[in-house]
């Protein structure tokens, strides 16, 4: 039994009383944990978008999916957990990486890369309406493309000049870019359509309609 680490991007009910936890963890990369045992209760203390815990991993050659036991929280995260826009982009992290990232090899730097993200979107108080947009980038970066303005271009067509200067702020200054609601999810629309291209697939993540109500 090993015990790991790992970021929860969502889960699915099994029975009554059991789920399966779909995470991302620099051991086993994305991978699904069942668990056992689950009352509602920790469902929703313990198990929300992002959660980073622990558990003990115990590995099976007779079936694909381990099972996890004794999870506990590695952060307690209530800045995400207790305020409603940071839970929204906290959702929508969670189900681009659940939707992008296929099981495979563990990548140590895609984990390190979302586990610094989760603890600063927490840590912020204010100024992050834009967050979800410097995650893309940054996790397009992550997933092997090169965010170059002739390379969006295609994809972000007239808002170019605002993601490039995006792009080229440090972090602090990125926050402040003004945008409003709707310019800003239609970049985070263009910029999944981006990952789309490359990745070949369909992503249809849902809880982007959830940040164009949310920040209009």
């Amino acid at each position: 039994m090993n015990n790991s680490e790992f970021i929860l991007l969502h889960t699915t009910r099994f029975g009554e009383n059991s789920m399966v936890l779909h995470t991302l963890s620099k051991a086993y990369g994305r991978k699904g944990f069942f668990v056992r045992n689950v009352s509602r209760r920790p469902v929703t203390s313990l198990f929300f978008p992002l959660s980073i815990l622990e558990a003990d991993i115990a590995e099976t050659s007779r079936s694909r999916l381990f099972t996890a036991r004794n999870i506990v929280s590695r952060y307690p995260l209530t800045g995400l957990r207790n305020n409603l826009s940071k839970s929204a982009i906290s959702m929508f992290i969670s189900e681009v990486l659940f939707r992008v990232v296929k099981e495979g090899v563990a990548d140590a730097s895609l984990y390190d890369m979302c586990e610094k993200n989760i603890l600063l979107l927490d840590a912020m108080d204010a100024d992050f309406s834009n967050f979800h947009l410097y995650f893309l980038l940054e996790f397009i970066i992550e997933l092997g493309f090169s965010p170059e303005p002739c390379d969006l271009e295609p994809f972000v067509g007239e808002r170019m000049p605002l993601v490039s200067d995006f792009i080229r702020r440090p972090f602090s200054e990125a926050m402040l870019v003004p945008m409003s609601g709707e310019v800003r999810n239609e970049i985070a629309g263009k910029l999944l359509k981006y990952i789309e291209y490359h990745t070949e697939s369909a992503l249809n993540v849902n809880s982007l309609q959830i940040l164009h109500d949310l920040f209009r």
